[in-house]
């Protein structure tokens, strides 16, 4: 697929082989690390991915990997996301039909906890009701569709939530395709603690408060 999948890391090597083996047959995989000790940029190379060594912030670490991407088609995703088989399918049909607008996956975690399924579809519904497709469930987009829109700025956080809301309702496309994406910060944190320590750093994002500050309160 003439797809530029662009991951950015800091500390992956132990979730990003299984992220990137869940993509098959791409153009390239740019992985933007922002540096960690866990040997991360190793663990790419092993996969077959081009590392560009970058600052940390998350969304420096994509704005640099998507100036180094080769094709026109960008897949944005997370190092603890993996896609399932349908991707290719839908990634495919969306490129062909709406080549315009920006799609995004559903939304969903690799625990078998209830309270994964019944945060699964609160995601599902801020989709529906808010048009608010978080970066772990992937974004593919045009290079074209993302200028247009005023390009990805280099935030520490809140990166995906700032570009989805300038690409705006119209722009935004669910795929028939499940982002998997690891519970881990859940399981550690507390289903409750996590949720509502998310819901937070998106209110104050909303409210004006810097990403630099709201960055220290999501670790």
């Amino acid at each position: 697929m003439k797809i530029s999948v662009v991951i950015p890391t800091f500390n992956a090597a132990a979730t990003l082989p299984a992220t990137i083996a869940t993509l098959g047959e791409v153009a390239e995989i740019v992985v933007a690390d922002g540096g960690g000790q866990d040997g991360t940029p190793a663990a790419a190379h092993r996969v077959g991915a081009r590392v560009l060594a970058t600052r940390k912030g998350r969304g420096g670490q994509l704005a640099a990997g998507i100036e180094a991407a080769r094709e026109d088609w960008l897949l944005l995703l997370h190092a603890d996301t993996r896609l399932d088989p349908a991707w290719r399918h839908a990634a495919t049909a969306h490129m062909r039909d709406s080549p315009e607008k920006a799609g995004y996956f559903a939304f969903a975690l690799d625990s078998p906890h209830p309270r994964a399924r019944r945060l699964e579809s609160l995601v599902a519904w801020r989709c529906r009701a808010l048009a608010l497709p978080y970066g772990d469930q992937g974004l593919l987009i045009h290079k074209e569709t993302l200028a247009k829109a005023g390009g990805m700025r280099p935030l520490p956080l809140m990166e995906d939530v700032d570009l989805v809301r300038r690409l705006g309702r119209h722009c935004l496309v669910p795929l028939a395709a499940r982002a998997v994406t690891s519970a881990a910060k859940w399981e550690r944190d507390g289903w409750t603690a996590r949720s509502a320590r998310n819901l937070t750093c998106l209110s104050l994002w909303f409210l004006g408060v810097p990403p630099a500050r709201i960055a220290r309160l999501y670790r």
